[in-house]
Parts: structure tokens; C-alpha cells; sequence
């Protein structure tokens, strides 16, 4: 057999691999019969980029699990452009091939999901890690009556061999807590690769992401969509390619990290903007009237300034994450907030006009205090102990006024589309 590239498919594949196609050719290797009325259940979606070690072997194992199952279904491979004989391997074992060609992790599941023809879709990955000989767990969930079933690994049992240290003592728990602190899922190991969904909810979700970051992805917006998800435990095992894996430790887990980041505003933008404006606002009022001594420390007009830059700074960190709240929720990152509406009755245009007008004009009052004094003192040198714990706050005001009318209008514009 010749590959698409042009290179003979290794023949150690193919002849490990062809007793057992013939011993089940009679049971249908592939449940998908064309001369099957029944409705498929269960789509097996594979990912696949060079994947000529293992396809078979996946391919083999999901189709006898879902035999096993009594359960009418086919096994997808989503292929990514390999040129090793990944292809004609998956086809010639009765699989399903989708070409993909956007490159991606995410990519390939989001096009196997999209081919799929199942009620139910699981997937996982092609380097033979995963239990692909134990469905049954993920499709009892499913019929159960929920939308997303993340495997375990911690939970099932992590062979020696089959995660680096670096991911199962750091990178998968750090991002897991994240991922539960901000969006409360349950789901106690966000990276699995084996996982089941309704394909119904998989569609709903509205997938964007086509990295490995996808896997966060799911998790994250069948949380915030309000979906049942549970999980069952999965063993994970050393994969059996002979090339490196595509994953890239560093890289993919900042792209998870600041895929959870941007996904949550709340904690990126709002939170830390109340804390450094609560902190700069106590601060900055102790000392608006003198100095304070701590001990044999003294705060005075360096901290005032400091303190007037921490307002300044948590002002605007909330209204970056009004701002990119609106934004997320028009453009169907994120589904729409009860909150949002309820905050656009009360703060409209014309009432965030009047609260900016009403800061900038207390500032432009104390400035006018400011020149006041300079006045009587002919214009001439002024004394910075006394005048700028009154210029400190007239300069903050301002400022923050004039934040308040530009990001009202701003609103109002990101408001059009969701209105």
C-alpha cells in the first residue's frame, strides 16, 4: 500500500495489523455499516497527525469496545495532513477519514465533531495512551443525561512512563485548580485527552480555539453554558509512537494559561482593579491629611502619589473588564450575562456621563483651590508639603472622570451590537 505522499505504508504496520482486521471483518470492524438501518450512537473521534505506530491499534481497540458495548457506531479520524500512511491505514481498518487541513489540535476535534454522525462523540488521542478498550464508562454517563464526561487520569491510574513529571506534578494541577477557581467545574483534570460529549452540546458551545487548548476550551464553556458534566476515571498509558509528542510543554501551557485568563475578566481585569483601588483609595485618604509614621517609617506625598496611581490603575482594570465582558458576549465568546442587561438599565450613557462629569468637575474645583493659593502667594514658589495633597486628588479626579465619559461611550458602542 503507497501513502499519499507517496511512501510505502511500513509493512510492519500493516501486517501487524491485518490478522485482526480479517478476524473481525465478519462482525463489521467498522459498527457504521452501510447496510445497517440502526442510527448511530457513539462516534470515536481520533485526532491524527502521523500517526502510522498507533492508528491501527486505537482504531482496533475503540472498535471492539463499542462491539462489546452492543453499541451501534463509527470511529472518526480526523487527520491533519500526515504523510506517513495514516490515511490509507484508518481507511483500509473500515474508519472514517476527515481531512483537516487548518493544523491544530483543536482543529482536527472540531472537524471529526462537526463529520461525526453519533447522538454521542468520544474522543481521544491516536498514540495508543489512552483506554480506548473501555467506552462503556463514558457512554453510560451520556445516556445518563450528561453533556460533557471528562476522563480522570489521576483518578484511573497513570502508568509509570506515561506523563512527565512536569505535567502531572505542575503544569496539569496548577491549571486544573485555575480552571476550577474561576469557572467551578467540576472536572478535576481539565487536559485529559479522553473525554465524551453530546454532540448537540459540543455544536452549542461554539468551539473557536484550534490548539491544545481546546481541551480547556470544552471545559470551560460547558461551565459557563450551565451544562451537566461529570467525570470517570481512565487510565493513561506510555503512547506508543516512535516520533516526539506534538505537545510542547511550555508553549501550549501558557496558551492554556491565557486562554483561562481571557476567558475570565473577572479575575484578569476586575477583581485585582477593586483591590488596587480599595487599597490606593484607604491609602491615599490617611495621608491626604498629613503624613503617618509606622514604627520609624513615615508615609507622605511619595506614597500619596503611589496611592493615587493604584486608584487610577484599578479604575481602569474594571472598566477594561466591563469592557471585555460586553465584547466577549457580542462576538459569542462567552454566552450572555443576566448581569450585563440588569448593569445596562441602570448605567447607561447618559448616567455614566453624569458620574464622569461629576468627578472631573469635584477635581476641577480642587484645582481651582490649587491656583487659589498659588494666587495669594503672588504666583511665586509654593510649599509641596501643603499644596499637592490638594493637587494629588484634584489630578486623580479628573483623570478619573474623564476615563468614566469615554469608557460610557465606548460601552454604548460595544452595546449596539448586543442590543
Amino acid at each position: 500500500m503507497i501513502s499519499s505522499a507517496g511512501q510505502p505504508v511500513p509493512a510492519h504496520i500493516l501486517g501487524a495489523q491485518m490478522p485482526t482486521i480479517t478476524a473481525l471483518r465478519g462482525q463489521s470492524l467498522n459498527p457504521l455499516a452501510s447496510d445497517t438501518p440502526a442510527p448511530i450512537e457513539v462516534s470515536v473521534v481520533l485526532p491524527c497527525l502521523n500517526e502510522a505506530d498507533t492508528v491501527a491499534t486505537c482504531i482496533r481497540k475503540a472498535t471492539a469496545s463499542l462491539l462489546e458495548c452492543g453499541v451501534h457506531g463509527e470511529v472518526i479520524v480526523a487527520d491533519n495532513g500526515s504523510t506517513d500512511g495514516s490515511r490509507e491505514i484508518s481507511t483500509g481498518l473500515g474508519a472514517r477519514v476527515v481531512n483537516v487541513a487548518t493544523r491544530g489540535y483543536g482543529a482536527a476535534l472540531a472537524a471529526g465533531i462537526e463529520a461525526a454522525r453519533g447522538e454521542f462523540v468520544i474522543m481521544a488521542d491516536a498514540d495508543d495512551s489512552y483506554d480506548l478498550e473501555n467506552l462503556a464508562p463514558f457512554i453510560d454517563k451520556l445516556r445518563g443525561g450528561c453533556d460533557l464526561v471528562m476522563g480522570n487520569r489521576f483518578a484511573g491510574g497513570i502508568q509509570p512512563g506515561a506523563m512527565p513529571p512536569l505535567h502531572r506534578y505542575l503544569g496539569n494541577p496548577v491549571l486544573t485548580s485555575i480552571g476550577r477557581r474561576f469557572f467551578r467545574t467540576p472536572a478535576r483534570d481539565f487536559h485529559c485527552g479522553m473525554r465524551g460529549c453530546k454532540r448537540t452540546a459540543a455544536i452549542s458551545m461554539n468551539l473557536r480555539t484550534t490548539g491544545m487548548e481546546f481541551a480547556s476550551e470544552m471545559v470551560v464553556k460547558a461551565s459557563l453554558l450551565n451544562m451537566m458534566v461529570a467525570e470517570v476515571p481512565t487510565r493513561l498509558f506510555p503512547d506508543g509512537r516512535s516520533h516526539p509528542s506534538h505537545l510542547r510543554s511550555w508553549r501550549d501551557g501558557w496558551r492554556h494559561l491565557r486562554f483561562l485568563l481571557l476567558y475570565s475578566p473577572r479575575f484578569l481585569f476586575f477583581l485585582p482593579g477593586v483591590a488596587l483601588a480599595v487599597i490606593g483609595l484607604l491609602g491615599g485618604t490617611l495621608l491626604v491629611a498629613g503624613p503617618r509614621h509606622v514604627g520609624s517609617v513615615t508615609f507622605d506625598l511619595n506614597s500619596l502619589l503611589f496611592c493615587a496611581a493604584a486608584v487610577i490603575l484599578g479604575w481602569q482594570a474594571m472598566l477594561f473588564a466591563t469592557f471585555a465582558k460586553v465584547f466577549a458576549v457580542s462576538e459569542g465568546l462567552l454566552p450572555m450575562d443576566p448581569r450585563l442587561d440588569r448593569l445596562f438599565r441602570v448605567i447607561t450613557l447618559e448616567t455614566g456621563l453624569m458620574v464622569g462629569a461629576l468627578m472631573f468637575g469635584a477635581g476641577l474645583l480642587a484645582a481651582f483651590a490649587a491656583v487659589a493659593g498659588w494666587r495669594t502667594a503672588s504666583f511665586g514658589p509654593l510649599d509641596p508639603e501643603h499644596t499637592l495633597r490638594l493637587v494629588i486628588p484634584s489630578v486623580t479626579l479628573m483623570v478619573l472622570g474623564a476615563e468614566a465619559i469615554m469608557g460610557s461611550f465606548f460601552l454604548s458602542i460595544l452595546g449596539l451590537r448586543r442590543k
